[in-house]
């Protein structure tokens, strides 16, 4: 059993007890950098009553689209640290920004404040059901035979899913037409139709459409086939790159917060999601917590913004 999990299991019989620290006067706002509907809203309305009960404090879902995820970032990093603004993001988007663009509105590094990691899901590719391939040999040799005919959704140039299924494409030695679109449940909805024919996307928002047959699903990132999935290999099964590509759901403050708000903030979002029901609705979304708080943050988004920021350039992908 991975340590955060234990960590998580034995710190459950303290969840009975509101969170001591007093409540605050002004309300904090869960700034979500996407439109409704995709994953990080998903897992913020999930810990938004909890997490309101823990810190004796209002707590607002705010969703602040564009931009791929940036416009909501940068409100966060220009607000004031008095631990009233919370990001909470797929920070794919923090690891690949500053390779994709010459100059942000805000740095990642420097204006924002990790808190914690909150969880990972791998990512799901999954075709539209008149795709005539049933597993990923037959997916790749379509698209390599048929160049440019598949439409692949994605919801921004340079987001981790897009580079997966770029680098994905690039292995099979094939081509696909991409379409934007704003947003990964506008995504996934157009694959669902067919107006798209191939997405890769968050299990936690795709797994639905795969169980009620609106999208078939041929690979899973991540290091284990999901349990509602158990005949849908891993990428890695596969012999695909990436493999350990998934979509990470974190939190940030503005940089310069108070040390003791990011803990108080940080251990109160550990212990919603380590509450029992909240633990197994994200376990049959294919999520696994992880909260090892703002040191171990820090560390993984410096390693992920190396690795991204290489694929990036080895593609000459820009966005400016």
């Amino acid at each position: 059993m991975p340590a955060w999990h234990r960590r998580a299991l034995l710190a459950a019989p303290a969840l009975l007890t509101a969170w001591p620290a007093s409540a605050q006067d002004r309300p904090l706002r869960l700034v979500v950098p996407f439109p409704p509907g995709g994953t990080s809203d998903l897992i913020a309305r999930i810990v938004q009553p909890d997490v309101q009960r823990l810190l004796g404090q209002t707590v607002i879902v705010e969703n602040r689209g564009g931009a791929a995820g940036n416009l909501g970032a940068d409100h966060v990093a220009k607000s004031p640290p008095d631990g009233s603004t919370l990001l909470l993001t797929d920070p794919g988007i923090l690891t690949t920004g500053p390779a994709l663009f010459s100059r942000l509105p805000y740095d990642p590094a420097r204006d924002l404040d990790p808190v914690t990691m909150l969880i990972y899901a791998p990512y799901i590719l999954a075709v539209h059901p008149g795709v005539p391939a049933q597993n990923g040999a037959e997916l790749a040799a379509h698209v390599k035979a048929h160049p440019g005919r598949i439409n692949f959704a994605h919801s921004g140039v340079g987001a981790l899913n897009h580079l997966t299924a770029l680098v994905t494409v690039q292995h099979w030695g094939g081509e696909v037409t991409e379409i934007f679109y704003r947003g990964g449940m506008l995504g996934i909805q157009a694959a669902a139709t067919g107006e798209s024919q191939m997405i890769v996307n968050g299990a936690t928002a795709t797994l639905p459409f795969v169980r009620d047959g609106r999208l078939r699903a041929i690979a899973v990132t991540g290091p284990r086939r999901l349990a509602d999935l158990p005949d849908v290999p891993t990428f890695a099964e596969l012999g695909w790159p990436v493999a350990d590509a998934g979509i990470w759901q974190g939190l940030l403050a503005p940089a310069r917060t108070p040390p003791a708000t990011i803990d108080r903030q940080h251990r109160a979002f550990a212990d919603a999601l380590a509450l029992p029901a909240t633990q197994t609705r994200l376990a049959a979304l294919g999520a696994e917590i992880r909260t090892d708080g703002p040191a171990d943050f820090r560390r993984w988004l410096a390693a992920e913004t190396a690795t991204w920021s290489a694929v990036i350039r080895a593609r000459n992908i820009r966005l400016d």
